[in-house]
């Protein structure tokens, strides 16, 4: 398929910090098809480019508030295509999940089903006060989607993700923080600031070493202790052959901030 563009969906980049918004008014940003398309394109295009962390949000004052099923089925010819349709949504999941570089979830007010789920897909989620958040899906009739059941394990533990999961709860900020379901709960008002502050420290930072220290703790629930430490010898070797390395070390003796190139 080509590339997908949806008005409700775009890519901005300031520097080395993309930002993937998701805009559309009066519907909580819920998502239809076309848009679940274009987030995975968007995130395609990040990957091939020299972004070194992305910033994953929501405008009008939420996040995703899910999928808009009767849009999503309406719009995109894959009302009896039910299958070809969720296989396509896993693609968007891969490609957030997936992405080289750091993402970081900003959260405000509605993040629910599948738009909880998006959240979920990034690195890092940092959310306001005044953030609602419910995996919903067990009170719609459905089970879990946009891989939140292997989110969720990992973040939680079992028995934790089962609770939310079968009750479809709303969880306060707070409660959600304790739970380790997002990472830091801030002021609404300071939302935007913590998290380009956050994101600028990231983009700072050796994007090739990043990266692969993102690789490699993203593998680490399914490796055991001898390939973790293989696969950071690997990534030593790696990082020794970079001018960044040269930088940092440089930057260390002249007792000031490197500035890495990601070469």
């Amino acid at each position: 398929m080509t590339d997908s563009v949806d008005e409700h969906v775009r890519l901005e980049r300031q520097e080395f910090v993309a930002t993937v918004t998701i805009d559309r008014p009066g519907a909580r940003n819920a998502c239809s098809m076309p848009m679940w398309l274009a987030i995975r394109d968007h995130f395609r295009a990040i990957a091939a480019s020299d972004a070194r962390v992305v910033v994953l949000t929501g405008a009008n004052g939420d996040f995703c508030s899910g999928a808009d099923v009767v849009k999503s089925e309406g719009s995109s010819g894959f009302a009896n295509r039910q299958l070809t349709a969720l296989r396509l949504l896993a693609e968007s999941a891969l490609a957030v999940h997936d992405c080289p570089v750091p993402v970081v979830a900003k959260v405000d007010g509605y993040a629910v089903g599948a738009g909880l789920s998006l959240a979920l897909a990034a690195d890092l989620i940092w959310c306001s006060d005044r953030a609602k958040l419910s995996l919903v899906f067990a009170r719609r009739g459905l089970s879990l989607d946009y891989g939140s059941s292997w989110y969720l394990v990992r973040r939680m533990g079992i028995g934790k993700a089962k609770q939310l999961a079968f009750t479809g709860e709303t969880v306060d900020p707070e409660h959600a923080e304790r739970l380790g379901l997002v990472d830091r709960v801030v002021p609404a008002d300071e939302l935007d600031r913590t998290v380009a502050d956050l994101a600028a420290r990231i983009a700072a930072g050796p994007p090739i070493a990043l990266s692969m220290t993102k690789r490699m703790l993203d593998g680490a629930a399914n490796a055991t202790l001898a390939q973790a430490l293989e696969t950071e010898s690997l990534a030593g070797i790696v990082n020794l052959g970079t001018r960044d390395l040269r930088e940092a070390f440089l930057a260390f003796r002249e007792k000031r901030e490197p500035v890495f190139e990601g070469r």
